[in-house]
């Protein structure tokens, strides 16, 4: 297997508000979501997206992209598990080591959705998080969000990963993981061949405050990982691998974003499979935004993931201002 996904799934359910109002600072940073309290809210719509998560989203982009894919995760024995089974089934993910869970309900995220953006009610169910047993080590293993009772787990993978040397981890934090410190997780980071977040985690994890670019990733590189991928929304993304420090601006969008869901997912795991397959730091770069250029044109995380032929048609297309600079 070329690539093997580890995280929780969960369905997303997405209420579309219509009564809202965002408030921003000066530089429309640090948004907050405002609806009436202690009334009644008419919403527009809702609509349940199956088999998503940040791991998820990235074994299904892979599964798209040509990359032999599987799925390590928990669902219950209920009607959204089968849900997931089936829809990681269609997309071709092999869902051989996804746990079928008896008296743990499947996850059930609330998306609250007004206009482009989105607030995610979370909530991880306690599942008993292992390794498969006797499994064929994959060429990447690719972690990302998990609950917060997964303590132990990242020190066992981080003990495979010691023993496995042949298979490289792409780790994409996810809240919880981010919560445990770079202290807690120091084997983990150590063992990393690629490390992606946005720039606002980057500066958590590393408990630094505004930072300039350039040296968030230097900082983050400090932290083991051989090469570090940053976003930064609009103003683009950022990969440093020891030698070569880059930076790429968004894809241009064909029409403005209808849900942004899942593009930093889309954008990592993108970076990830074009360094699977062989694509040097500078073309996994450009691979990344035209995916998540798709994604924000749909509603959830994964309608508008590419295969490999849309991709590079995308790439063949992209206008003389896409391209990747020295930073």
């Amino acid at each position: 297997m070329n690539f093997l996904a580890i995280g929780d799934t969960t369905i997303d359910e997405f209420i579309k508000l219509k009564e809202a109002q965002v408030n921003c600072d000066n530089n429309r940073e640090h948004c907050t979501l405002s609806i009436p309290w202690g009334d009644k809210i008419s919403f527009d719509s809702s609509v349940l997206v199956p088999a998503v998560g940040n791991a998820a989203n990235a074994a299904v982009a892979a599964a798209r992209l040509g990359l032999s894919a599987g799925f390590v995760s928990n669902v219950g024995r209920d009607q959204f598990g089968e849900d997931i089974l089936a829809t990681f089934a269609k997309e071709h993910v092999d869902t051989t080591y996804v746990a079928v869970n008896d008296g743990i309900p499947t996850n059930h995220h609330y998306v609250l959705w007004y206009e482009a953006e989105r607030t995610i009610l979370i909530r991880h169910e306690a599942y008993p998080y292992r390794l498969p047993e006797g499994f064929v080590p994959p060429a990447w293993l690719y972690l990302s969000s998990l609950g917060e009772q997964s303590k132990q787990f990242h020190h066992e993978l981080a003990a495979w990963l010691a023993a496995h040397t042949e298979t490289k981890l792409a780790f994409q934090p996810g809240t919880y993981q981010i919560k445990m410190g770079k202290e807690e997780l120091k084997e983990l980071y150590a063992a990393t061949e690629v490390f992606a977040c946005n720039k606002e985690e980057a500066e958590h994890i590393l408990n630094c405050g505004e930072t300039d670019i350039k040296e968030l990733l230097e900082k983050t590189r400090a932290l083991g990982p051989r090469t570090v991928l940053i976003t930064d929304g609009p103003q683009g993304a950022y990969a440093f691998d020891g030698v070569q420090m880059l930076k790429v601006p968004m894809y241009p969008d064909p029409e403005p974003a209808y849900d942004r869901t899942g593009a930093g997912d889309a954008m990592t795991a993108t970076f990830v499979v074009a360094l699977a397959l062989q694509k040097s730091l500078t073309e996994a770069l450009r691979w990344g935004p035209v995916n998540a250029m798709s994604v924000v044109q749909h509603l959830g995380a994964q309608k508008g993931l590419l295969t490999r032929a849309a991709l590079e048609k995308h790439l063949a297309e992209a206008p003389p201002e896409y391209r990747v600079e020295a930073l």
